[in-house]
């Protein structure tokens, strides 16, 4: 309970998102009332600056200089080859996101790059499996290192106080993501059909 008060409280002194546009608004103004939200409250506004965060981070994250003229969905298809793999290629584009019919068009690409393989399913000719090659599996992990540098580096430029919440918050938010069903869109909470 303390790490999750840690981020709540890391995140409140920063403000809060105004619904729709990102923006930051002053801690007070979060809850409309010009007070402070309790910060082991769960609430609407923490969960859209958790998510917005997230997004932030992830996007900034994307462009590195490893992964070259390859597009972030192709990126994203790599690591999923790489971490499922081999897998179906229905099953890839269920993890990675994409509908079958983009997927079809990636996979050439990062097949002629080198990047990943074709398998033939011998129980089932029908069926084909994608895995990384070793140069993809390379790429991923230049990849990977370039982008743990960058937040490294802007890690290291927190105060002490700062650094430990973000070490507290770490198990709390891995177990978060462990627990969201990958390709599920939940219903809003507080919303009726």
């Amino acid at each position: 309970m303390l790490a999750s008060k840690q981020i709540i409280g890391v995140v409140e002194t920063k403000g809060c998102a105004d619904r729709g546009t990102g923006s930051l608004k002053p801690p007070a103004a979060c809850t409309g009332e010009g007070t402070p939200q309790d910060l082991g409250a769960v609430t609407e506004a923490n969960a859209a600056r958790l998510r917005i965060a997230v997004a932030r981070l992830s996007r900034r994250l994307r462009p590195t200089t490893a992964a070259g003229a390859l597009t972030a969905t192709e990126v994203d298809v790599l690591v999923a080859a790489e971490r499922r793999g081999p897998i179906r290629l229905s099953d890839l584009a269920s993890f990675a996101g994409l509908n079958p019919t983009m997927l079809s068009r990636l996979i050439p690409k990062l097949e002629q790059a080198g990047l990943i393989r074709r398998l033939a399913d011998d129980s089932d000719r029908r069926v084909c499996r994608v895995e990384s090659t070793i140069t993809g599996s390379d790429l991923i992990a230049r990849i990977r290192s370039e982008r743990n540098d960058v937040l490294l580096t802007q890690i290291s430029q927190l105060d002490r106080s700062r650094q430990e919440a973000i070490a507290l918050a770490l198990p709390v938010l891995e177990e978060l993501a462990e627990s969201l069903p990958a390709g599920v869109r939940p219903r809003p909470v507080g919303h009726r059909r």
